[in-house]
């Protein structure tokens, strides 16, 4: 009847529900979910949001970190409502992510609260959350907006800033590098710019009939000085990038790195540096492997030297869960063996923590283009890339890998056999996330079992593992759950740990370092030295 079908319209009108494309090719397609007219619905209209102890499901959201806590704003999830398909989550709450205790805290934040968005950029400098672009229910914007994280107040309190100069056109999904006190904005997907911009824009051509303004991608560069909020474009050098959105940075001393993204119907696993003083772009060519090409995938600097990549969107719209360190020195790809590889994460976020550790939070597990069948995530995975608080052993010189595991030597071992467990370890140099050191390369690094410890296992459970070097022992300390687990793997050592072989050390501080000595095996450690 002509008045159901009214009352029906003023209904989805009221909860401005998604509306599907009219063509499903087109649906499927496009990438551009939340930067098209298939929007998701504002979370305030028309649905609860359940109270929990930890943040709901989404992707397309954003995480920064101060070193210890992550915060966690925006993104989108499904609906879970039949005829409905993503809706925001609530704009005025902050997901606050202790990394050292593992516990979530939920804030309420007020003042210029930014609309409900996803493909937001947020950095975090001198513990302010600094909040650029995105995509919410009336389309794209250019807003910039910052939070204190340092205030004491109970509730935090978001600002509008208003910048001089002239402001990136309204986009999302684009990239950001920080450095002195600058924040770098690269890319991204949305409208024309209004004004002049150097750089190039490309339209996407099924924007002009799949939504009411057209969009595109672009390879702007654009710089906003933190001290005077005002906007500037440099102009630079060498090659450039072609426009792209969905990409990864990460910003390594005056090097701005870009990795991948889409560009029309490629998603592409070229790699460039911008050099942030000079303004000059640098093609990264490197030797062997390298991964496959992709979009919504994370790339977090751990190290000075070291560059974390995982997940992402293939070309053929498969989600990833592979991962790989760059080692920038030596200019190569390593891929990194872990635990995640059932799941796959893109549109997700990583940050780095103070004690090594890449935290990967939300995110979809499967085609994010499925819309409503879309497997949104609230799970932490966890990648200990360096060992943390590491108990060294007295009397043993130390060989570091490339990514900071720590393998310890006999003293007195001569160079002949350094040398090959030092080129094993540079050429392994991982922990995957559980602590355990995983098979690379042919040579086998047991997980755990009762191993004969001559071939190399480890007869202590999967919380060590062990360098199959012949005729080389060594030893790698690995905290795993937050305990230091005994390091000796040979018959002739064991840990001065007050501890039975294979419990949990006692002593983890600098002072109260455990050593290896000579005892007979089943021997209970002597005890902790005094300083």
């Amino acid at each position: 009847m002509p008045g159901q079908e009214l009352r029906w319209l003023i209904q989805l009108r009221e909860f401005r529900v998604p509306v599907r494309a009219a063509h499903p090719e087109m649906a499927e397609e496009n990438e551009e979910l939340p930067a098209d007219e298939e929007l998701p619905a504002p979370a305030e209209e028309g649905f609860e949001q359940l109270e929990n102890d930890s943040p709901a499901e989404r992707s397309g959201h954003v995480a920064v970190t101060d070193g210890r806590c992550m915060y966690v704003w925006g993104g989108y999830k499904n609906a879970q409502v039949r005829g409905f398909y993503d809706f925001y989550l609530p704009r005025d709450e902050i997901w606050i992510y202790n990394m050292e205790t593992g516990r979530w805290k939920k804030s309420k934040t007020e003042g210029d609260v930014p609309p409900s968005m996803s493909g937001s950029c947020a950095v975090c400098v001198d513990r302010v959350v600094y909040l650029f672009g995105g995509h919410h229910a009336r389309g794209n914007t250019n807003k910039f907006y910052m939070l204190n994280a340092r205030s004491t107040d109970k509730v935090l309190q978001w600002v509008r800033v208003e910048c001089q100069g002239v402001p990136p056109s309204s986009k999302d999904k684009l990239g950001v590098w920080v450095h002195k006190n600058r924040l770098i904005f690269f890319g991204g997907y949305g409208y024309f710019p209004e004004g002049k911009q150097r750089g190039t824009f490309e339209f996407d051509e099924t924007s002009f009939w799949n939504s009411g303004l057209p969009r595109g991608w672009n390879d702007h560069v654009h710089v906003l000085d933190l001290e005077t909020f005002t906007w500037s474009q440099p102009i630079t050098t060498g090659k450039t990038p072609s426009p792209r959105a969905a990409h990864a940075c990460a910003t390594v001393g005056n090097r701005g790195f870009v990795f991948g993204g889409r560009y029309r119907e490629s998603r592409m696993n070229d790699f460039y540096y911008l050099n942030l003083d000079t303004w000059e772009w640098n093609e990264i060519l490197t030797q062997g492997i390298c991964p496959v090409g992709r979009s919504w995938h994370s790339l977090t600097p751990i190290s000075s030297d070291h560059l974390f990549l995982f997940g992402g969107f293939t070309t053929d719209k498969q989600p990833l869960s592979d991962a790989w360190i760059y080692c920038i020195s030596k200019n190569e790809w390593v891929q990194f063996e872990h635990n995640y590889s059932e799941k796959p994460r893109l549109w997700h976020t990583a940050c780095a923590s103070e004690e090594g550790e890449v935290i990967i939070f939300g995110g979809c597990a499967n085609n994010l283009l499925a819309h409503s069948k879309a497997a949104h995530s609230n799970e932490i995975l966890v990648f200990s890339l360096q060992p943390r608080s590491l108990a060294v052993p007295r009397g043993c010189d130390l060989l570091q890998g490339d990514v900071g595991q720590l393998v310890a030597l006999p003293a007195q071992a001569p160079p002949a056999q350094r040398e090959p467990a030092l080129r094993q370890q540079q050429h392994l140099g991982l922990l995957s996330p559980r602590g355990t050191i995983k098979e690379r390369s042919g040579v086998v690094h047991p997980e755990g079992g009762e191993a004969d410890p001559e071939s190399g296992g480890c007869p202590w459970g999967q919380e060590l593992g062990m360098l199959s070097t012949p005729g080389l022992w060594s030893v790698a300390l690995v905290e795993a759950a937050g305990r230091i687990f005994c390091p000796a793997s040979v018959t002739e050592s064991a840990c001065a740990c007050s501890q039975p072989r294979g419990a949990p050390l006692a002593c983890s501080s600098p002072r109260d370092v455990p050593r290896l000595q000579g005892l007979g095996e089943g021997q209970p450690c002597p005890g902790c030295p005094s300083s």
